[in-house]
Order: structure tokens, then C-alpha cells, then sequence
């Protein structure tokens, strides 16, 4: 070998060793691919992504309307129309109205209520499995698509919610200091819509067969959450149902989230602590249990 050979040899790499490897990574920021983050690292990672977060939704929703000539008129009209199709089955038909004075009220909280809970069962529960594409090509909290899923659907309904108190005030009912807990019912329906649909979104993405189940599911819930009926005055016609079983349909989340919604803009529904302290409980439940859920599953969406 001659010198100038022997002079230009470059020394070897250095190995490293594993923990060292992973101590350089930590200290420029990276972190393992598909690796599940901590909780308090995904809340923040959360919060800092929150303005994506905003961008998405508003993206969502300007796109599901920009193809029709009313636009978001649609959310009022959609479920107005299927409010007096029920009315005319329901309330004049079969007879379901019972003793409920203003069932127009009724009928139309129910139905518009219940929409961005279905939702928040069939869209939210499509929500990370029809974005594979942009999993596997972006880096964000993956809880963020079930989230925007649901805040687009609030965000489009807010015309209707609107139209709830023309409704109310067009029916009879006379405002007072309580119509102030109507928005208030609203956002505790919404910390409920979020925390199903990331248990939906979870679970569609575990078992893509559930996606077949939740409209069947979305159905039960529409016959037996007292949309059209008095769940109280139904079960009153049956000579003494066991308790449990008129609590359990009486304070079923879904129900009672129709119930909280209807105490403050109507009358004849006395508002009472203990339909706020049911619904309360239940929103807080969802919202936290379907966070954790989703958050378990972090590291293995879009892998499928």
C-alpha cells in the first residue's frame, strides 16, 4: 500500500448501540413510527393541532354543501320535511302523541337532536377507515378525523337548531330565563356526539363488519329514544313495569339527551336537575371513555 493510499483511508463509522440510537432520536424530536403516545402527550399534540383541526371541520362542511343549488338550507329543510312526515305517520295516524300538548315542539327536537347523534354513529364511525390514504401519508393525532367528523355535522346543523326556537316561539311556547340552558344542553349533546363517535370510529376500524351493524343500531335507537312518543306515558300504559326497566329506557343516553334538549324550550317539561346530572354523567363518560378507547388504538390505524 503506498502512502498516499495509506494517507487518504477514512476511519470507520462509529456503531451505535441501541439505547444510544434512541437517545440521538429523542434528542432531535423524533419519535418511533406507528408508536402509541402517551395520553398527556396526545391531549397536548392535540392542542396544538387544533387549528387543523377547525380547518378540517369547516372543510368538511363546506364541501358536503357545495354541490347543492340551496346549500345549507338542506339542514333545515331535510329534517323539517321528515319532521312532518313523522307528524302526519305519528302524531295524526297512529296516534303516538299521547298528552303532549305542543307535540310539534316535541317531534321536531327529537328529530333534530337525533341527527348529529346518528351521525355521530355512521359518519363517525367511517371516519378513520374512508381516510386511510391520508393516515399513511400525514402525521397528526388520528383522533382528530372522528372529532372534525362530529363538528362538521354541528356545524351544518346550527341553521336547524335555529329553527328549533322559530319552531318553539311559532307553537306557543313563551321565552323565559330557562330558554338560556338551550345552548348549554347543546354542548352537552355535542361532548356526548364526540365521545361516540371515536368509540364508533375505534370500533369500525377493529371489526370492519360493525360498520353493517351501526345503521340497524342507528334504527333501534330512533323507535325506542322517544322521538315521536312519550317514553313516560308509554310506559304508563303498561300495568306496573318493573322499575328497572322504565329507568333504563327513561335515562338511556340517548333519550335523555332528547329530554335535556326539550326541559328548557318547552313548558310543559319542568326543568329538572335530575335529567342534567343523567346527561351530564353520561356526555362526561363517552367523551373520556371514547378518548381513552381511541387513543389505545394510535399506533395501528391505517395499517389495515
Amino acid at each position: 500500500m503506498t502512502g498516499t493510499e495509506a494517507g487518504s483511508s477514512e476511519p470507520e463509522p462509529a456503531i451505535l448501540t441501541a439505547q444510544e440510537a434512541e437517545a440521538l432520536a429523542r434528542r432531535h424530536g423524533m419519535t418511533q413510527v406507528g408508536q402509541r403516545p402517551t395520553l398527556g402527550g396526545y391531549l397536548a399534540d392535540l392542542w396544538r393541532n387544533r387549528h387543523l383541526m377547525w380547518a378540517m371541520a369547516k372543510g368538511d362542511f363546506i364541501a358536503s354543501h357545495q354541490d347543492n343549488h340551496l346549500g345549507l338550507l338542506w339542514s333545515v329543510i331535510n329534517p323539517l320535511l321528515l319532521a312532518v312526515s313523522y307528524y302526519l305517520i305519528f302524531g295524526l295516524l297512529i296516534g303516538t302523541r299521547g298528552g303532549i300538548e305542543n307535540f310539534v315542539s316535541f317531534l321536531t327536537i327529537g328529530l333534530f337532536i337525533f341527527i348529529p347523534i346518528s351521525s355521530a354513529m355512521t359518519s363517525g364511525g367511517k371516519s378513520v377507515t374512508g381516510k386511510v390514504g391520508m393516515i399513511r401519508s400525514l402525521k397528526f393525532p388520528r383522533v382528530l378525523l372522528p372529532v372534525t367528523s362530529m363538528l362538521s355535522e354541528f356545524l351544518g346543523a346550527l341553521p336547524a337548531f335555529v329553527t328549533l326556537v322559530v319552531i318553539a316561539l311559532a307553537m306557543g311556547e313563551r321565552p323565559s330565563l330557562q330558554w338560556l340552558l338551550f345552548p348549554v344542553a347543546l354542548l352537552v349533546v355535542l361532548a356526548f356526539c364526540l365521545g361516540l363517535s371515536m368509540i364508533c370510529a375505534r370500533l369500525v376500524d377493529l371489526v370492519r363488519d360493525a360498520s353493517n351493524l351501526l345503521p340497524l343500531t342507528v334504527r333501534l335507537l330512533r323507535y325506542v329514544s322517544g322521538i315521536f312518543f312519550s317514553v313516560q306515558d308509554s310506559l304508563a300504559r303498561f300495568d306496573s313495569p318493573p322499575r328497572w326497566v322504565a329507568y333504563a329506557l327513561e335515562y338511556q343516553p340517548v333519550a335523555v339527551m332528547l329530554t335535556l334538549v326539550r326541559e328548557p324550550l318547552m313548558e310543559e317539561f319542568a326543568v329538572r336537575w335530575q335529567t342534567w346530572a343523567v346527561a351530564g354523567g353520561w356526555a362526561v363518560l363517552f367523551l373520556v371513555v371514547g378518548f381513552v378507547v381511541f387513543w389505545r388504538g394510535e399506533g395501528s390505524y391505517g395499517r389495515g
